[in-house]
């Protein structure tokens, strides 16, 4: 009995090592995979509520060669997004920053969420 519980707790232990070896190195993502993800992440200039991974429009064209070059020559992701920020302004990302007035986007609702469930709590209290 003794020896079964210490080869089950090695198991485990073994599992958890080898779960945590692949969670925490991560194969490398392709080109291809990063332009994807890059092109899915910006707004197409020329449309409404569209990726340039979506449009066909000339100017979602344009950045997605744009992108592409970049993520050829090296640059980051952080790197890439920033560029075209200072080219066609904060609008051209489809998510808001998270830094500045972007917090307000973000954390507004929740701010919302939590007045919304405070003042439901106070109504219910006073009845």
């Amino acid at each position: 009995m003794r020896v079964a519980r210490s080869f089950t707790l090695w198991c485990v232990a073994v599992v958890a090592l080898a779960l945590v070896v692949v969670v925490l190195n991560p194969r490398p993502v392709g080109d291809g995979a990063r332009i994807a993800h890059l092109e899915s992440l910006v707004r197409c200039p020329s449309c409404e509520d569209l990726s340039v991974a979506q449009s066909t429009a000339t100017a979602a064209l344009a950045v997605r060669a744009e992108i592409a070059a970049r993520v050829r020559a090296g640059q980051s992701d952080n790197q890439i997004l920033t560029s075209l920020e200072r080219v066609y302004g904060t609008s051209i990302l489809l998510r808001p920053p998270t830094s500045g007035l972007g917090v307000v986007l973000w954390l507004g609702p929740l701010l919302l969420v939590v007045a919304l469930v405070v003042g439901a709590l106070r109504l219910a209290r006073r009845r």
